[in-house]
């Protein structure tokens, strides 16, 4: 295996991630929005939410980085 198909690799599970974990961000409410605690307050992330966010932003960065060295490499 070259270097070019483990980057292809890394990328599609980094990518399968990014999905999960923007589709577990509930719209404006927050995790606990998704388990039926709903508000109409702005309130700051807290605890797994802080954490899904983070994850989030770290995997996006990630992808990002992976598909520059993708076309790098070519």
């Amino acid at each position: 295996m070259n270097i070019q198909n483990i980057i292809n690799i890394v990328q599609l599970v980094i990518s399968v991630l990014l999905i999960l974990s923007i589709l577990l961000q509930s719209r404006g409410a927050g995790l606990s929005g998704t388990f039926g605690g709903d508000s109409a307050v702005y309130t700051t992330r807290r605890g797994p939410e802080k954490m899904l966010y983070w994850i989030t932003l770290i995997l996006a960065l990630v992808f990002v980085g992976l598909t520059i060295a993708s076309l790098i490499i070519k």
